[in-house]
């Protein structure tokens, strides 16, 4: 059987095969963050005949201190929870499974979208912010400890809507520059206390935000964590960082490991690309662990997709942007993959 093919359990998530779709912001959503009929709709045409075995829905603010743009789903009360209700049916009903993905912006934020000033882990300008993301270059606010354990709370809160709302599990954000991230990045997190300093200090929010999420959703519901495996900056976070706190991650209950970038978002800056160009992050990982890793990166063929399982590269493939391009792009892949 073609590697692309088989189906695959992580904790009580049954996948039919190794085909997935990562999150990707659509800025669709109504002004206060609601499910658009123009959400349901694409979300409708990506999964149709459920040639995706999962799809994880874009990344959701989890306040609005933490709301990333504008058009940015939100989960940050329950009002929300009805017309998230519908979107997990649809993705149901065509086939595929469905995670949410929740995330705070942190410093990537800006007070024209929030209201409020930014917050992180340090009074450090974001370097993705710098590095062209947006031209508002402002100082965020240092959390106290006490607006840290707010901060988890929220997380918490934000993954029993998706649960209610009838998702198979959710996804924490950790990458791409946003606030985990910036808690986990030396670049970013310059603290003395127990939040900063050495790697389990800077991971220490996301195993707390992993911890309460757990207690709060039940062993039976999957949590992946999608982590900015590399900074490619000097001094940022580096293959060796994550190779350690994979470990961690993994002892704290998270059940499917979502491997990325980090402060270079998802690309990796000066390359010319290749399909997977995360791999060598997501292969070293891999060899530490046990629990599923998806490896995204400039996949647009799934003969390069098929050769990346079978090279143990990863154990489930993430296809963006050609899914995004081109609604039937699976159901070609999965078609091809069974006539040979």
């Amino acid at each position: 059987m073609s590697y692309l093919l088989k189906p695959l359990q992580a904790g009580s998530l049954h996948l039919n095969n190794r085909l997935v779709m990562p999150p990707m912001a659509t800025s669709k959503s109504e002004q206060d963050g609601i499910v658009s009929q123009a959400i349901l709709d694409y979300y409708d045409e990506k999964s149709k005949g459920g040639f995706l075995s999962l799809i994880i829905i874009e990344h959701s603010f989890v306040s609005r201190q933490g709301k990333a743009s504008n058009g940015q789903m939100s989960i940050a009360d329950d009002s929300v929870i009805e017309n998230l209700k519908e979107l997990s049916k649809i993705i149901h009903k065509n086939g595929s499974r469905c995670v949410m993905q929740i995330n705070h912006a942190g410093s990537a934020a800006t007070k024209e979208v929030t209201g409020t000033d930014p917050v992180g882990p340090s009074a450090v300008v974001n370097p993705r912010v710098m590095g062209g993301v947006s031209d508002v270059l402002t100082l965020p606010h240092e959390l106290t400890a006490g607006e840290i354990e707010g901060i988890v709370t929220d997380f918490k809160n934000a993954a029993v809507r998706v649960k209610e709302a009838g998702f198979d599990g959710v996804e924490i954000h950790g990458a791409h520059g946003y606030l985990l991230h910036q808690f986990y990045s030396p670049l970013s997190n310059k603290r003395t206390d127990e939040y900063g300093g050495t790697l389990l200090n800077r991971i220490r929010i996301h195993l707390e935000v992993i911890k309460a999420v757990r207690e709060a959703v039940g062993s039976d519901f999957p949590i992946l964590l999608r982590l900015g495996a590399s900074d490619y900056m000097k001094g940022g976070v580096v293959i060796e960082d994550s190779v350690a706190a994979a470990g961690e991650f993994q002892k704290a209950g998270v059940d499917i490991l979502d491997i990325s970038g980090g402060f270079c978002g998802f690309t990796i800056p000066g390359s010319t690309g290749g399909q997977g160009y995360f791999a060598p992050l997501t292969e070293a990982i891999r060899k530490e662990i046990f629990i599923p890793v998806i490896l995204t990166g400039g996949i647009t063929q799934a003969e390069a997709a098929e050769r990346l399982l079978k090279e143990e590269k990863a154990d489930l493939i993430g296809v963006g942007r050609a899914v995004l391009n081109d609604s039937v792009w699976a159901e070609h892949a999965i078609e091809a993959l069974r006539q040979n």
